[in-house]
């Protein structure tokens, strides 16, 4: 009985390079998550997933983001980012419900 690693770093990178792969597509990015849903484990790396769903990246205590600045670990296909009128914020929150 082997333990699975657990490497939320390696989620990330898989998460943030198929949303910014979308585009600006909000149903595109709902199809990515939807089909990567099947092969990553979503519920083991739910902080994980949150975070890169609400601020564009992995998250440390405290709340700053863990990606240094490199465009491959963060993508503005978050909330965070999203304008800041309600139909936007309604349509970001309807995809990460799924």
């Amino acid at each position: 009985d082997e333990k699975e690693k657990f490497e939320p770093t390696v989620f990330r990178d898989t998460i943030v390079q198929g949303l910014n792969e979308a585009g600006n597509d909000l149903e595109a990015i709902a199809k990515f998550l939807d089909a990567t849903g099947s092969r990553l484990d979503y519920r083991r790396y739910a902080d994980t997933l949150f975070d890169i769903l609400v601020a564009g990246s992995m998250l440390a205590p405290g709340g700053t983001r863990i990606d240094d600045n490199d465009k491959t670990k963060m993508t503005n296909h978050c909330v965070f980012f999203a304008d800041e009128d309600h139909d936007a914020i309604r349509n970001y929150a309807q995809v990460s419900r799924g």
